[in-house]
C-alpha cells in the first residue's frame, strides 16, 4: 500500500486529480463522444445561424464559423480520446474549431448561451432519436401481432387466470390483447416524445441572456416542437427524463409478461408453439433439445432495459431543482442502454412471432380438458331454466368436482349421469344437444360475441378497426421521422 504522501503526489496538486480523470472525466468523455457528438454540432449550427439572423454577429463571421463547424463535424469521432488539457468533449471541439477559424472567432460561437441549456438540448435531441426508433420498432411488432391474430381467429386455446386453466378462448383473441397493451405502451412513448421534443436553448445558465437572441429560431432549426418558456424550468426540470424512463419501464414490464407466457407455450409439456429453427439452439450435450434462446434472451434483456431505466430514475431522485447537466453526463448512458436493449427485445420478438408455428390440434385438445367450459353449464341453467346464477354456479362447481374426482373430462359423462347430478339441486333436465354445446369450446367461444369477446367475428371486427388505426398511427410517426430528417439535412446544408 502506498503511503498517503505518495498517493497525494501521484494525484497531482491541481484539478483534475489523477483519480478524478480516470474514474470520471475519461468515462464521461467517452460517453459524450459516443452519444452526443453529432447533436453537439447541430446545436452549434443552429446557434450560429440564429446569431447571424439576429445581427448579433456579422454574416461574414457566421459563414466562417459554419464552415469551421462543418469541417470539424466530419472528424472520425471514434478516434478521439480524452486529453487532460480539455475538460470534456465540448471544449476539445471548441479548440478544434478554433484551430480552423481562429480562437477569437470560435469563442464567439458561445455568445448568448451556456453549457447548461446546450447540455439539456443535446440530451433531448438524442433521446428523441431513441424514442422515434423505439416507436418505429413497436409499430413493426404491432403489425405482425395483428397479422397472426387474423390467422388464428378460430385457433382455440385455453385462457388462464391465477395460472390455472380458466376458459376457452382463441389465439387471435389472446394476441389481440397483447397488441392492445402494446398500443398503450406506444402512446406512452409518444407522450414522452412530446415532452422531450421541447427546446431549452436560450435559457443560458438560468435566466436567459442580455443578447437579443431568438429562442423560437433555434427551436425551429433543430426541429423542436416548442420552446420551454420559463428559463428556470428549461434547465432545472427533469420530468422529460422521468417520463421517458417510465414509458420504457412500462413497455418492458408489459412485454416481459407475455414473453414469459411464450416460454411456457414452447415447452414440450405445453407444446403449443414451435419456434422457427433460426431462433432456437441445440444443446451441446442433449441433441434432442430445441432451446428457445431467442425468447429466453428477450426476457432477460427486457429486465436489463427495465433496470437501466430505473437506474436513471433513481439518479434523478433527490437531485436539486436546478442545473444537473454534470449529473446527467452520468445518468444519460443508462437511458441510452435501456433504449438499445428495449429495441433488441422488440426486434427479436418480431422475428419469433413472424415465423412462429402453432400446434392448433394440441391447443384444441387442451380446451377439452380441465372442465374449462363448465361456466357455460351455469349460464345455461340460469338463462334457459330461470335458476339463480349462484345456485347454477354451485351446481357447476359440484359437477366439476365430481369430474375431477372421477378422473374424467366433461365429455366422458353420459347425459343421464349429468342430469342425475343436477337433480341433486334442482328439477331440471338437459338434452344431449344442450350438453354437447356446453362442453364444446367452439360453442363457448362463439356465444361470447359481446363487444371485446373471443367470438371470431367480433375479433375480426376488432382487427379491422385496429388495422385502420395502426395505418394512421404509423403514417403520423413516419411524418415525424421525415420532418426530423428534413430538418437535419436543412441544418447541415444551410447557406447564409
Amino acid at each position: 500500500m502506498k503511503s498517503i504522501n505518495d498517493f497525494i503526489e501521484s494525484e497531482g496538486s491541481q484539478f483534475p486529480g489523477k483519480t478524478y480523470v480516470e474514474e470520471l472525466l475519461k468515462p464521461v468523455f467517452n460517453d459524450q463522444r459516443d452519444y452526443l457528438f453529432d447533436v453537439m454540432f447541430d446545436i452549434h449550427r443552429a446557434h450560429v445561424i440564429m446569431l447571424s439572423e439576429q445581427k448579433i454577429i456579422p454574416i461574414t463571421e457566421a459563414r466562417k464559423m459554419l464552415a469551421g463547424i462543418n469541417k470539424i463535424a466530419k472528424t472520425d469521432y471514434q478516434s478521439l480520446t480524452y486529453q487532460p488539457e480539455y475538460e470534456d468533449l465540448f471544449f476539445m471541439m471548441e479548440a478544434k474549431i478554433g484551430e480552423e477559424i481562429g480562437p477569437e472567432l470560435a469563442g464567439k460561437i458561445h455568445i448568448g448561451r451556456s453549457r447548461n441549456d446546450m447540455g439539456v438540448a443535446m440530451y433531448r435531441l438524442v433521446l428523441r432519436e431513441h424514442l422515434v426508433t423505439t416507436i418505429e420498432n413497436a409499430y413493426r411488432l404491432s403489425e405482425v401481432l395483428l397479422f397472426q391474430a387474423d390467422q388464428h381467429l378460430e385457433t382455440y386455446m385455453t385462457g388462464y387466470t391465477h395460472t390455472q386453466p380458466a376458459q376457452p378462448t382463441t389465439l387471435g383473441h389472446y394476441l389481440l390483447a397483447i397488441y392492445d397493451v402494446l398500443q398503450r405502451d406506444i402512446k406512452r412513448l409518444e407522450s414522452a416524445y412530446q415532452t422531450v421534443n421541447q427546446s431549452p436553448l436560450g435559457a443560458a445558465a438560468l435566466t436567459t441572456t442580455g443578447f437579443p437572441i431568438s429562442r423560437e429560431r433555434t427551436c425551429e432549426l433543430l426541429g423542436f416542437d416548442q420552446v420551454i418558456e420559463n428559463s428556470y424550468d428549461s434547465i432545472a426540470s427533469a420530468d422529460y427524463l422521468l417520463e421517458t424512463s417510465t414509458a420504457l419501464i412500462t413497455l418492458m414490464v408489459n412485454t416481459g409478461r407475455w414473453i414469459q407466457d411464450f416460454l411456457q407455450h414452447v415447452t414440450r409439456e405445453f407444446g403449443s408453439f414451435l419456434v422457427a429453427d433460426p431462433y432456437v439452439q441445440v444443446s451441446s450435450i442433449m441433441p434432442q433439445k430445441r432451446n428457445p434462446v431467442s425468447i429466453e434472451h428477450s426476457r432477460s434483456i427486457a429486465s436489463s432495459a427495465y433496470g437501466e431505466a430505473l437506474a436513471a430514475i433513481n439518479m434523478i431522485h433527490n437531485t436539486p431543482f436546478g442545473d444537473i447537466v454534470d449529473t446527467e453526463d452520468d445518468l444519460q448512458p443508462h437511458l441510452y442502454r435501456a433504449f438499445n436493449n428495449a429495441n433488441r427485445v422488440l426486434k427479436l420478438m418480431y422475428a419469433v412471432i413472424t415465423t412462429l408455428r402453432v400446434n392448433k390440434d394440441h391447443l384444441k385438445k387442451m380446451t377439452e380438458r380441465s372442465c374449462i367450459t363448465i361456466t357455460e353449464l351455469a349460464d345455461t341453467l340460469a338463462r334457459e331454466y330461470n335458476i339463480s346464477f349462484r345456485k347454477s354456479h354451485k351446481i357447476a362447481s359440484y359437477l366439476s368436482t365430481q369430474t375431477i374426482q372421477a378422473k374424467k373430462e366433461l365429455k366422458d359423462w353420459e347425459i343421464q349421469d349429468i342430469n342425475h347430478m343436477i337433480n341433486h339441486f334442482v328439477d331440471a333436465t338437459l338434452t344431449s344437444k344442450q350438453w354437447k354445446k356446453i362442453i364444446s369450446p367452439e360453442y363457448f367461444v362463439r356465444i361470447r360475441n359481446i363487444q371485446g369477446g373471443p367470438n371470431p367475428q367480433e375479433v375480426k371486427r376488432m382487427i379491422l378497426q385496429r388495422e385502420e388505426q395502426l395505418a394512421h398511427s404509423k403514417w403520423k410517426a413516419q411524418q415525424i421521422k421525415a420532418k426530423l430528417n428534413k430538418n437535419k439535412e436543412h441544418l447541415v446544408t444551410y447557406q447564409l
